[in-house]
């Protein structure tokens, strides 16, 4: 039997140094853990009630690469320059919800933590997650 719950994801790119995203292309995810900035955003990504998947708790996706970007006028950019292209080494972050709980808060502290001078949180519309009934 197939049952479901409806959700949103809240998606967090995150920006790591050459060194953790090179020690997790090698295989080590845990380098992750070890990065400060990554490291401060996923506390707050594993805060209830994100990543609750009944059994197993503080559930968060990582996927790798690199986010490119050019700085404009009255920019502000923790990596690169204005004006010039750059690539930065990025992780993106994603941890999932129930549709109806109120996350506003931890918005807020994401922000807050986010190194970025426009950081890049996205929340999806609801959607159904398939489950085993």
């Amino acid at each position: 039997m197939i049952a479901e719950r409806r959700v949103r994801d809240i998606r967090v790119y995150c920006p790591v140094a050459h060194p953790t995203l090179a020690a997790m292309i090698a295989g080590d995810p845990m380098a992750v853990e070890r990065d400060a900035t990554a490291a401060a955003l996923l506390a707050i990504l594993r805060t209830p009630p994100l990543g609750d998947f009944g059994r197993y708790r503080e559930v968060v996706e990582l996927a790798l690469g690199y986010e490119g970007f050019r700085p404009a006028e009255g920019a502000v950019p923790t990596l690169g320059t204005v004006g010039e292209a750059s690539w930065s080494p990025t992780v993106i972050l994603t941890a999932i919800y129930d549709a109806e709980a109120d996350v506003s808060g931890l918005a807020e502290r994401l922000l807050a933590a986010h190194p970025w001078d426009v950081p890049v949180i996205a929340v999806s519309e609801p959607y159904r997650l398939l489950l085993r009934g």
